[in-house]
């Protein structure tokens, strides 16, 4: 999709960032989403949820198009996307714009490179949250990701500070990669 005169359109472009390779963690950070998207907690995610979702992140799409897009992956009955539903139109966008891997769970094909593919997609998460780039994380720079998010940690600076002290092992007041990556691979939930 891409933008075409009057209506703007969701430009998505391959990079490796919008997709993780460890099977676990895309499969938590893709039900987290879901969460985030639905709203109202009804357990579907409809057009206009998900518009909202998209324009909060930055990304206006054209409601028309995004209806046409989803539409097909709405259960015949439901108000909106079941996360089953999302889960699929996920796999479809990833096979389609990345060339697949998401939700890939074949543990018999680990690729020698995972491991480092797994450190650079952790890097580039952690400069999604590294605003200024000093190779830290500060509070003030959580909060202004949390709230992009729309997620309620995001309005109260107590509330973020607790998160960063909960990760903070050389209390200095900031996330460092080492400490972000060790609570990144804290939440990944084993394959089995």
């Amino acid at each position: 999709m891409e933008s075409n005169g009057d209506n703007k359109r969701v430009n998505i472009q391959s990079s490796s960032s919008f997709r993780l390779r460890s099977p676990s963690l895309n499969a938590l950070r893709l039900q987290r989403i879901f969460d985030l998207f639905d709203k109202n907690g009804d357990g579907f995610i409809t057009v206009d949820e998900l518009s909202q979702a998209l324009s909060r992140l930055g990304l206006d799409a054209d409601l028309s198009e995004l209806l046409s897009t989803v539409e097909s992956y709405i259960q015949t009955g439901n108000t909106g996307l079941s996360f089953d539903d999302f889960s699929s139109l996920h796999k479809t966008l990833d096979d389609s714009f990345f060339g697949g891997c998401a939700g890939d769970d074949d543990e018999g094909d680990v690729d020698p490179s995972s491991n480092a593919a797994d450190e650079s997609d952790l890097a580039e998460a952690f400069k999604v949250f590294d605003e200024n780039g000093d190779g830290f994380i500060s509070a003030r720079e959580l909060q202004a990701v949390l709230k992009k998010l729309g997620l309620p940690e995001g309005g109260e600076m107590e509330r973020v500070e607790k998160m960063i002290v909960s990760v903070d092992r050389n209390n200095d007041g900031r996330v460092d990669f080492f400490e972000f990556k060790n609570m990144m691979r804290a939440v990944v939930i084993p394959s089995s």
